[in-house]
């Protein structure tokens, strides 16, 4: 059910861009219980033009190794839950790879369970 998208200032290595991915579906299968094989992910890189955050915003300290997590989810989670969410994030990126807390912006989308198509042209969760 979610889809990642993971974005990045180029010039990290592959193992680098693994962790992510590997980290933020672990905090979704630990603290939303999305199943371990319900994985999509878009890892990408972008150019120093093609990567505009402001460096001080709501007095976060933000460095060029900024990473940006977008995921689109079903509807439905509490507050409590995703603030859990979010701090796990930040836990396991600090542990592998050494993501900032600071430089950690994630975002969720919300969306009825009708809205996602899996293949075949069909609304599994419909």
């Amino acid at each position: 059910m979610p889809l990642v998208r993971i974005s990045l200032r180029q010039g990290k290595s592959e193992a680098y861009r693994r962790a992510l991915a590997d980290g933020v579906h672990r905090a979704l299968v630990e603290t939303l219980k999305v199943p371990e094989a319900d994985r999509f992910q878009l890892v990408s890189e972008y150019a120093e033009s093609g990567l505009i955050y402001h460096p001080n915003y709501l007095e976060i300290a933000r460095t060029d190794s900024v990473v940006f997590v977008q995921i689109t989810l079903n509807t439905g989670r509490t507050t409590e839950l995703k603030k859990a969410f979010y701090a796990r994030v930040v836990e396991l990126l600090a542990e592998s790879p050494g993501v900032r807390k600071e430089d950690l912006l994630i975002s969720l989308l919300e969306v009825n369970k009708e809205n996602w198509s899996f293949g075949n042209g069909i609304a599994q969760y419909a």
